[in-house]
């Protein structure tokens, strides 16, 4: 590429345009500006130094200003992690334009051994964001940022599940323990679970070894303090579902509600982490859970590989348990004649299978639903 090539690229810009690579101890800043051809300057910032960022930022603002003798905005991006979002957020604060890119979104070599550092991710950030401002189609996938109330109401949700996780595993540890002396008819989740476990007795009719007993016990402290905990997250679950039933400005959930089959945590858990957001088609809401097909195409080879997976997983989850659940609740539903039809033509060998696809037709009819009142066909609603 001859050298007027890359100043025809370079003299088009009309921002500084950065890319921030976080760490835990350094963010590493990597900016490309007018007026310095397509050379891409790096800087370290000691990790969590906002101050420290912004001032490298003001740095990077007057020199741009000393060459070109304009003052050109900031353009940044950073791809989403375990930081959130409130870097971005402070970006935004301090009237800086800031995008958070979904990592996965972003092509990257095929080569069977690639070279991946910091600064050439950084550079990848730059040119990625470059392309994106042009109107590049489909070069990245832009992140919606939710609002803070929104990211604060998911918590709900995901804690619960985090809970529900911590419960089984208690449990498979108790009755793990148990079967070890021959015991295999204790139910930990019973409420007589402390009377029956002196009842007890090994397998060859010894009482329980005293050490097992008081391991047994503390795993019920655990165990019943998750239990508790589950509770206290259910009822602070429900309020909010109660909040946003009197408010008309979202009555997704709500709507949710009145259908047969979803209850109140598929209803907090549809909302929290899909229909708080706006699509603007059905393809959209399928790609967001994951659940939209990916085709394989090239000369005469034509494949369907399946969903994609390439979204948000904790919603694509619950909507594989809501596909089940609509087979029971809803028998009557277009849906449900549509699954049992394809399902018996195809002899019942592919079950797993069309309840993904349900789960994708599901997910559009319950988002048309929550929007815009379209009851899905057949459906009944409570108390009909």
């Amino acid at each position: 590429m001859s050298t007027s090539s890359h100043t025809a690229v370079s003299t088009q810009l009309n921002a500084i345009f950065v890319s921030l690579e976080l760490s835990r101890s350094t963010w590493l800043v990597t900016s490309l500006s007018p007026g310095c051809g397509e050379r891409i300057s790096r800087h370290q910032v000691k990790g969590g130094d906002v101050p420290g960022l912004l001032e490298r930022f003001a740095q990077l603002q007057a020199k741009t200003r000393e060459r070109t003798g304009q003052q050109y905005p900031l353009v940044a991006i950073q791809e989403a992690g375990l930081d959130g979002f409130w870097i971005h957020r402070c970006l935004v604060r301090e009237g800086i334009e800031s995008h958070v890119v979904d990592a996965a979104s972003i092509a990257a070599s095929r080569r069977s051994r690639r070279a991946k550092t910091d600064k050439l991710d950084g550079e990848a950030l730059v040119r990625t964001l470059l392309a994106y401002k042009r109107g590049e189609p489909r070069v990245c996938a832009m992140v919606t940022v939710p609002s803070v109330e929104d990211e604060d109401r998911r918590r709900i949700c995901r804690e619960r599940r985090s809970l529900v996780v911590e419960r089984i595993r208690h449990i498979n540890r108790i009755k793990g323990l148990l079967f070890a002396q021959g015991v295999g008819d204790y139910e930990p989740l019973r409420t007589n679970r402390r009377a029956r476990l002196k009842e007890l007795s090994t397998g060859d009719g010894r009482p329980l070894p005293c050490h097992v007993k008081r391991e047994i016990e503390r795993e019920l402290d655990r165990l019943e303090l998750v239990m508790r905990q589950i509770k206290e997250v259910e009822r602070e679950r429900d309020a909010l579902l109660e909040t946003t039933t009197d408010e008309a400005a979202e009555p997704a959930s709500a709507r949710l509600l009145q259908l047969r089959g979803i209850g109140a945590e598929f209803a907090g858990v549809l909302h929290a982490e899909a229909f708080f957001r706006s699509f603007s088609n059905r393809r959209q809401v399928a790609c967001y859970a994951g659940l939209a097909p990916s085709p394989w195409q090239s000369g005469a080879m034509d494949r369907e590989q399946g969903v994609s997976k390439a979204g948000n997983k904790r919603l694509r989850a619950t909507m594989i348990q809501v596909a089940w659940l609509w087979l029971r609740h809803q028998p009557e539903s277009e849906l449900s004649r549509w699954y049992a039809e394809r399902v018996q033509a195809n002899g019942g060998r592919v079950r797993r299978v069309m309840i993904v696809a349900l789960a994708r037709k599901l997910l559009i009819a319950l988002w048309q639903f929550s929007s815009a009142g379209v009851v899905p066909k057949g459906a009944l609603l409570k108390g009909a």
